[in-house]
């Protein structure tokens, strides 16, 4: 069960040989829930449509009008005002409390409108924050209208993600760099749009198509011997060993950008004009620092399981935890006192009422290969 849908762990091939084969060569991973979609095989391919309850990261808006980037600072902490056409950036939305609403890719298209990302769990919670600012706004005066998309998204991740979707693009792939985003065509699928990020910190792309040619484009995908399809098992470990957050575990309203080790997703001017939801308790955390940190742990014996409590001094919290398929350990992350989250600090996680030794440990546990301008 996930965000009400019920998904697919693994296609046949098991978790730990899906994961592996993401980080050695390349997956498939349907995150849109928007349509039906049969895989080669047979293999059930996407499963309910519903125009807004997607995967992690598939609710898609786009913003159009004059006032779009004004619309959109009024939510977020990110400067989306210095992105360059065609440029995305991870940001935050935040409440008057400082506490994380939502995370948010936005991307400054070539075209005349924002492309917004958000969480398929918080899409109706965004979806009515957005409007309601959107009507404030054009009652005010202000030039912006907001547009659901029906696209279905398709996530290509692996170290062998660039060759393979090279073969079907007539753009250079070299010349996309991360989060970064081009319209094309994809396998002679037009009006693609494909966005250089991804979930398991692997290079990859995300590829937001036309809800009636996604079936298409995945079965030609699919049809490159070494793409697997991967399912949930795998891009939540692939994601914990990329030290990334997962919406409604690792990060949420009643939790900051500076306690969760977010604070690199403030915009340099947005501090200065303190103009953000929340930004007086954010900024009061940057100057004189949280109280409680995010952390990676290393979890020695068994492994630590979502929401069991981590004892140092006062409790702190596990949000996430699996064994780490890459590293064979047991990795977790989670909140601690601030005084007690340097790496290398030891202390104790309880599981099923026994007590096991665990190391802070720096994050990302795996390195990420991001493709990073030079």
């Amino acid at each position: 069960a996930f965000a009400g849908w019920s998904l697919p762990l693994h296609y046949g091939q098991g978790h730990l040989q899906s994961h592996l084969h993401t980080r050695r060569h390349c997956s498939l991973f349907d995150v849109s829930h928007m349509l039906q979609v049969m895989g080669r095989g047979g293999r059930e391919w996407g499963w309910h449509p519903h125009p807004l309850t997607c995967f992690p990261g598939n609710f898609q808006t786009r913003v159009y009008g004059r006032d779009r980037v004004r619309f959109m600072e009024s939510l977020v902490v990110g400067d989306i005002g210095e992105l360059k056409p065609g440029q995305g950036t991870l940001t935050l939305v935040t409440n008057e409390r400082g506490g994380i609403v939502d995370d948010l890719i936005v991307t400054n298209t070539s075209e005349d409108h924002l492309y917004v990302v958000s969480n398929a769990g918080c899409a109706e919670k965004d979806l009515a924050v957005m409007r309601d600012r959107a009507a404030e706004l054009q009652a005010a005066g202000s030039d912006v209208h907001l547009e659901v998309s029906d696209n279905a998204l398709l996530a290509l991740q692996g170290p062998s993600m660039a060759r393979v979707l090279q073969a079907g693009l007539s753009d250079d792939l070299s010349k996309l760099f991360f989060m970064n985003s081009i319209t094309t065509t994809v396998f002679g699928v037009p009006g693609c749009r494909v966005t250089r990020c991804g979930y398991t910190g692997e290079d990859g792309v995300e590829i937001s198509v036309p809800a009636g040619r996604a079936v298409e484009l995945a079965d030609r995908l699919l049809g490159v011997p070494e793409v697997w399809p991967a399912g949930l098992a795998a891009r939540d470990s692939l994601r914990l060993e990329a030290g990334l957050c997962l919406y409604g575990n690792d990060i949420d309203e009643t939790t900051t950008p500076a306690e969760a080790g977010l604070l690199w997703t403030l915009g340099k001017r947005r501090r200065v004009a303190m103009d953000f939801p929340g930004a007086a308790v954010i900024m009061a955390q940057v100057k004189e620092k949280p109280k409680r940190r995010r952390v990676g742990l290393t979890v020695l014996g068994l492994l630590a399981l979502t929401h069991l409590p981590a004892h140092l001094m006062d409790p702190g919290m596990v949000t996430s935890g699996c064994p780490s398929p890459s590293l064979g350990k047991n990795i977790a992350m989670g909140y601690v006192e601030a005084a007690h989250s340097r790496a290398g600090t030891t202390l104790t996680v309880e599981v099923r009422k026994k007590q096991h030794p665990a190391v802070i440990t720096k994050m990302p546990f795996v390195p990420t290969q991001y493709y990073m301008a030079k």
